[in-house]
């Protein structure tokens, strides 16, 4: 009782903590959302001018971020909706509609009198009745410099069958925020956490919401148990028997003035109701401790339902702080969790059979001829980063690191074979690493739609689209393509040199430190990739080649570089050029 009594007076204490800082956010925030309002009602008055359903074959959307993808329940159709786009000095808002037609491979654009107004990081969701319905709530709209927000809690559906939007205005609902989940679970709307920010502060969630499909009516949920700490950007996911699943996440919290710390959750929870089939249902938080390989920490990463009771997790970004930058490691991976057996594992992605069988010959046809000149090199251990460049017209250089789970040591050599196929399979059209992307199942094929990723102080927004088959895992398809390179990057100011700079650097010249690689490869004599000399012992060649791409790497990064990520890039080279474990 007494242990239980302080866990009790302990939540209400973070209760009455979280109302008073929640009072203060919106304090301060009603002024500038009241400006934005102006602005926003402009943007309505535009809308309101279009007084018929036009729906006309287009071009692909253009980049964006935070917008919604979700499957029609009853067409082989995807229904993508608003987003933003950054380039540098302004943000755009959309609340434009598309239709992706799978079969046709073709995009449509919907115009539909009085849609909801602009925004971005809202929810979307599909209800499979009277011929389909899209639901959508909450979201924020920024100001074009990106200094202000509005954050909505208003609730929209779209009837699709008759291609009608319609508001629908309850009380008793959430508070306006953005990056928060909701799910549909046995007739109903379940939202969760989510964050609310002004210019100067900011407040994360944790609380639950209902909204009842039949008798259009909110409900707040009091659940019983220690819950997750607040928290954005988490994946939400409901199981068949009408219980949630909760998981990872982001929140930051004010350390000092002007001053945050960012937290990456990896924490797993099960909000379960009880008592189902009563007036009213309770549900209480339970904490889960999954088996399996979970997924690396990071944010951004999109989620999906998946075939067989499971649930997947793709891409995503872990910021590393240092001293005076934010460094990013962006993935482009996919993993499952299964939600009956209560455990992660990462997807092992197989090429087509004939080029199965076409490398495997090659490989053996390969082995006897330099079988007795072979070395025998151990598998690289843990997860390798790769790093690929892609240059652009104007010399921008845009580095993307992948990270690509390593084999086991102990494993035969069919199954090492095994994962190269995988690796070689998964490889062939893969979506390159991003965070933010929105993700789509339907028919079981999983598609992949934008997102984004950083080079210094330049974003880069996608709008490529790219599918796998769930059931098959035999390679991805890209069905639509997007050269990086044609991404438009506005700077910020080009007043002073040394912004100059620092912005030719960040926009991914790094003409500078390939010229000092060029130059320290010219220090170094031109080295060449060390060869096994006649008598060397295995262990002597290995060291050879590790000091061989350190050094390079060194050279690459500069004296000032971290070892820690001088090996990353070392190995990520060793691998790409010559297939070196170090």
């Amino acid at each position: 009782m007494g242990k239980k009594g302080k866990r009790d007076k302990k939540g209400k204490g973070a209760e009455k903590t979280l109302a008073k800082l929640e009072k203060k956010v919106s304090r301060r925030a009603k002024k500038e959302e009241e400006d934005l309002e102006a602005l926003i009602a402009e943007f309505q008055s535009l809308d309101a001018k279009k007084t018929q359903v036009i729906e006309s074959s287009c071009p692909p959307p253009s980049p964006r971020l935070n917008c919604s993808l979700c499957a029609h329940p009853e067409r082989d159709e995807l229904i993508l909706f608003g987003g933003e786009y950054f380039n540098g000095q302004k943000t755009f808002l959309y609340n434009d509609l598309y239709i992706y037609h799978i079969r046709k491979n073709s995009w449509a654009k919907l115009d539909i009198p009085n849609p909801p107004p602009r925004r971005c990081a809202h929810q979307a969701a599909v209800v499979p009745s009277a011929g389909g319905q899209l639901w959508i709530f909450g979201g924020e709209f920024a100001s074009p410099n990106g200094e202000q927000f509005y954050h909505y809690k208003d609730l929209w559906v779209l009837h699709l069958a008759t291609k009608t939007w319609e508001q629908i205005k309850a009380p008793g609902g959430p508070s306006g925020r953005s990056g928060h989940r909701m799910v549909v679970c046995k007739r109903q709307l379940i939202i969760f956490g989510g964050f609310h920010e002004s210019a100067r502060d900011f407040i994360y969630y944790n609380d639950v919401y209902t909204f009842n499909l039949d008798s259009f009516t909110w409900s707040k949920l009091a659940p019983a148990g220690l819950g997750p700490a607040p928290r954005s950007g988490c994946q939400m996911t409901p199981t068949p028997e009408g219980n949630i699943i909760i998981y990872g996440g982001y929140s930051k919290q004010r350390i000092k003035r002007d001053v945050d710390k960012g937290t990456l959750h990896t924490d797993m929870f099960l909000l379960k109701a009880e008592g189902a089939g009563k007036e009213e249902d309770r549900w209480c938080w339970s904490r889960l401790s999954p088996s399996g390989v979970k997924p690396t920490p990071r944010s951004g990463f999109s989620v999906a339902a998946a075939p067989n009771n499971r649930c997947l997790l793709f891409g995503g970004v872990q910021d590393e702080e240092e001293e005076e930058s934010l460094q990013g490691h962006f993935f482009n991976d996919i993993y499952f969790y299964d939600i009956g057996k209560n455990r992660w594992f990462p997807a092992q992605l197989k090429g087509p059979r004939s080029e199965r069988r076409r490398r495997r010959r090659g490989r053996q046809a390969e082995a006897g001829a330099a079988a007795e000149e072979q070395l025998q090199l151990p598998p690289p251990q843990g997860p390798l980063e790769l790093v690929k460049e892609v240059v652009a017209e104007d010399g921008t250089v845009m580095t993307i690191k992948q990270v690509i789970p390593g084999a086991a040591g102990d494993k035969d050599s069919s199954a090492s074979e095994e994962e190269e196929e995988e690796e070689e399979g998964g490889g062939l059209g893969q979506p390159c690493p991003r965070c933010s992307a929105m993700v789509a199942v339907k028919q079981g094929v999983l598609f992949v739609y934008g997102g984004m990723f950083e080079v210094g102080d330049r974003q880069v927004t996608l709008s490529d689209l790219h599918s796998i088959d769930l059931h098959r895992l035999d390679g991805w398809k890209v069905l639509l393509e997007m050269d990086p390179k044609t991404q438009e990057w506005l700077e910020e100011s080009e007043s002073d040199e040394e912004e100059e700079d620092d912005v030719e650097g960040a926009e991914g010249g790094e003409e500078e430190e390939e010229s000092s690689e060029e130059e320290s490869e010219d220090e170094e004599g031109q080295q060449q990739h060390p060869a096994v000399q006649p008598g060397e012992a295995q262990a002597q060649y290995l060291a050879r080649t590790e000091q061989y791409w350190l050094r390079l790497a060194r050279s690459h990064m500069g004296p000032e570089a971290k070892d820690k990520k001088v090996l990353k890039v070392a190995q990520a080279m060793a691998k790409t050029f010559y297939e070196d474990p170090i």
